[in-house]
């Protein structure tokens, strides 16, 4: 699934850096139209749709000049979303201090916590959960994300 995976990310960092971006995550998806690769960018301060454009022009003409995929393929730019994915270790470290929803198995139990995430351990996460700081080991997650909370945005008015 993932084949083109390492050369497309190696070429995105790269094109990323030289504008001040970020690629978060890469996707290669099977549709019914064809081979979709997905680019999720971020930056501080957030991404806009003209900067994903003028990534996905960049990248596009690179790829194209390089034509090493070789099936027909559609490329999506993106940013992940403020309900964004955690699927790697400096994702997690990204999101220290934010609202986060884990899906995790504990012994024969599929857990959902949901909280701050306050660390990131080499093995494990700890979230607190209604002032209970919960140890996750990394190993035992299924799914997470952060989730918006517009508490701050109310606390302000």
């Amino acid at each position: 699934m993932e084949k083109y995976r390492s050369k497309i990310e190696e070429i995105s960092k790269r094109i990323a850096a030289e504008m001040h971006f970020a690629v978060y995550d890469i996707e290669e998806k099977t549709t019914a139209k064809g081979m979709v690769i997905v680019v999720f960018l971020t930056k501080i301060g957030g991404i806009n749709l003209d900067e994903c454009a003028q990534f996905s022009r960049s990248l596009s003409a690179e790829l194209d000049e390089l034509d090493f995929i070789t099936e027909k393929y559609y490329l999506e730019v993106s940013s992940p979303g403020i309900e964004r994915p955690l699927k790697l270790k400096i994702h997690y470290l990204s999101a220290i201090s934010e609202l986060v929803e884990i899906q995790w198995e504990k012994g024969e139990n599929r857990i959902t916590t949901k909280g701050i995430l306050q660390e990131v351990n080499p093995d494990s996460i700890a979230v607190s959960d209604k002032n209970e700081l919960v140890e996750i080991p990394i190993s035992a997650i299924h799914k997470a994300r952060t989730c918006f909370s517009n508490s701050r945005a109310r606390e302000q008015k």
